[in-house]
């Protein structure tokens, strides 16, 4: 996510959150039927986590029942393609992801569009990468270990939850700028990349921060740095990538509101400042912090912005790296 469009990002969460404090709307929808919230990974996840804590908060706020609903498969495709088939009537969103922004590069012959088969509502949740390691990796810091895998070219590799995901393309990313050539493996989610780094097998890790916390933490791995601009508020003494002589790289896990496309205009706007709203809670906010993660509030507009740009940004990691679709 550029600069710019992080200025963006926060322009467009300021004027949402100063209409949060607005009564919501009696219905948001035509009816009090049950809302579904497609959520395209299994349950237990950082996206998981997301939506169900909006549809708990939604549920709560609007006295009728918000549902997630599970469709996980193809690293989010099937989840993607179960969305956009449903009915533009206010009843049925999509929480998508990181994931949905670098799908596009890797399998062009997709049967939907993310920017033409949906419409943007609102951010939900954004959860920095961190990079980690083992604590037998004979490095300290970022500058150590880029110095390190320049003296062992090839032989140094980092787990991933996934080929073509977040935290495959944060490493490809750091390889591009730091001109190192760490081996990929992927596994298949981020709790199993996790276990054999902490095993030892796999020496690194680019990870999502609620992955990573606990083990933190408790000393069995080291973090090396955040992925952010900023410093991580759960990790403040954790330097930033810039901060480490990285100067350009960022890098974020995400999960955002979307809407099959043509849900009327008056429904996504409304269910936009309702989400502004839930997130708004000292309570959301509280229990996305435990788990690792910020809440991640937009204007429609500011959403479909910040979409276009990590398509673009990935899209060129894409190509650099020569990823290939699995």
């Amino acid at each position: 996510m550029t600069s710019e469009v992080r200025r963006q990002l926060l322009g467009g969460a300021a004027a949402s959150l100063a209409l949060a404090g607005l009564p919501a709307a009696a219905q948001t929808a035509a009816s009090s039927r049950t809302t579904r919230l497609i959520v395209p990974f299994p349950p237990g996840g950082p996206v998981d986590l997301t939506g169900r804590l909006l549809a708990q908060k939604l549920t709560e706020l609007w006295g009728r029942q918000v549902i997630v609903e599970n469709k996980a498969g193809a690293g989010g495709i099937v989840g993607a393609e179960y969305a956009a088939k449903a009915a533009p009537d206010g009843h049925t969103f999509f929480l998508c992801s990181i994931h949905h922004s670098v799908l596009p590069s890797l399998k062009p012959k997709l049967s939907y569009d993310i920017e033409r088969d949906f419409v943007p509502v609102s951010g939900g949740a954004m959860f920095p990468v961190i990079l980690v390691a083992h604590p037998s990796l004979p490095v300290q810091s970022v500058s150590e270990l880029i110095a390190y895998a320049k003296k062992n070219p090839k032989n140094l590799a980092y787990a991933s939850a996934g080929n073509g995901g977040g935290t495959h393309l944060s490493a490809e990313l750091f390889n591009m700028l730091a001109g190192t050539t760490l081996n990929h493996i992927p596994y298949k989610g981020s709790a199993p990349a996790m276990t054999d780094v902490l095993g030892g097998q796999v020496p690194l890790m680019f990870s999502d921060a609620p992955t990573a916390l606990p083990f933190i933490r408790n000393g069995k791995v080291k973090a090396l740095a955040v992925a952010s601009t900023q410093r991580y508020s759960l990790l403040p003494d954790l330097p930033t990538m810039a901060e480490s002589g990285l100067p350009g790289y960022e890098a974020y896990s995400w999960a955002a509101v979307v809407a099959p496309a043509g849900t009327p205009k008056d429904i996504v706007n409304q269910v936009s400042k309702d989400i502004v709203k839930v997130l708004s809670l000292a309570e959301t906010r509280q229990r996305f912090h435990e788990a690792g993660a910020d809440p991640f509030p937009t204007t429609p507009e500011a959403f479909a912005k910040i979409l276009r740009s990590e398509i673009e940004k990935w899209q060129r990691v894409v190509k650099t790296a020569n990823i290939q679709a699995d």
